[in-house]
């Protein structure tokens, strides 16, 4: 009998590829998303749409009652700086949001989910790679939602209601390299699509924030893993949850660094053009070097990232330009 997957926040940049890789593996999709973020272009042939919010408790409710065997939440507002300036925001929807799905999941009785968080639970970097039992001290208030959803999981799992994959990525990047994924983030805040823009003529040109940080070239070293490869990693989190009926929390990512300024002059060998680009003064609470330690994903799930080159990501995203 197919499974049915209820994937939240499922147009989004990365919820369009979850879909993808769940739809391939044979699963019955339904995508509920209010389309803050997402676009409609990113449903793909087979899912099922649900214009819905995660504030709305009957709407979720109506959903969940849908004969759900697991759920994906993807549905977190992700601007760092906007979390500092308009916490309230990120309070409501990521943790009052969080807190009504695991509630119409109990209502349901669905007890598997897959959550998207984040390397931002771990603040700055004490050692890295940064392994899961690395402490947790976020930095921004977008980092603490990511922990306060972790904490309200692990007490619903705990209490016998629900069992979880919390799934801690590190930077995200690329498209599906079949350009079956084509709605793009509007007004980006994470590198790569600045980048692009940039090269695209979409924007003047890129700030790197610091020229002086402990590394190579002074610039931050960031672990970039593709988002096909993340994708991959829900649906054996999925997979695991079915099997094994307990929670689990691991990292994802390569566990290699790319510089930003390695990075820039990638895209420039990708795009087979200069870029341009001035470093600026360092932004607050960045660190120097934050890489995963992965061992856990590929023990646990048998993951391993396919994408480990910086241009052959680039290139992926590049595509869309083309």
């Amino acid at each position: 009998m197919t499974q049915t997957i209820l994937i939240i926040g499922g147009a989004g940049y990365i919820g369009s590829h979850v879909q993808k890789q769940f739809l391939a593996e044979g699963y019955h999709v339904i995508v509920y998303d209010n389309l803050s973020s997402g676009h409609k272009c990113n449903l793909l042939p087979g899912a099922q749409f649900i214009h819905g919010d995660i504030l709305n408790k009957e709407q979720l409710n109506h959903a969940m009652a849908l004969n759900i065997d697991g759920v994906v939440h993807l549905a977190a507002k992700k601007a760092v700086g906007e979390s500092m300036s308009q916490p309230e925001l990120y309070a409501e929807n990521n943790i009052t949001g969080s807190v009504n799905i695991l509630n119409a999941m109990v209502k349901n009785e669905i007890r598997s989910i897959v959550f998207s968080s984040s390397a931002a639970v771990y603040g700055m970097p004490k050692y890295v790679p940064v392994d899961e039992m690395h402490p947790i001290n976020p930095i921004n208030y977008y980092g603490y939602t990511k922990c306060a959803i972790e904490q309200n999981m692990e007490w619903f799992s705990k209490l016998g209601k629900l069992n979880f994959a919390s799934l801690r990525y590190f930077n995200a990047v690329g498209y599906a390299a079949d350009k079956s994924i084509i709605g793009k983030e509007e007004n980006p805040q994470n590198l790569m699509p600045i980048v692009m823009e940039a090269a695209t003529g979409k924007r003047n040109k890129i700030c790197v924030f610091g020229q002086d940080y402990d590394t190579p070239d002074g610039t931050c070293i960031r672990d970039y893993i593709h988002v096909s490869d993340l994708a991959t990693a829900h649906t054996l989190a999925m997979r695991y949850l079915f099997d094994h009926h307990k929670s689990l929390t691991i990292n994802l990512g390569t566990g290699k660094g790319v510089s930003v300024t390695e990075l820039l002059h990638a895209t420039e060998r990708v795009i087979g053009k200069p870029l341009n680009y001035e470093y600026t003064q360092r932004r607050p609470g960045d660190p120097a070097v934050l890489m995963a330690n992965a061992q856990k994903a590929h023990d646990l799930l048998g993951w391993s990232p396919q994408y480990t080159e910086i241009e052959d990501i680039i290139q992926t995203v590049w595509n869309l330009e083309i």
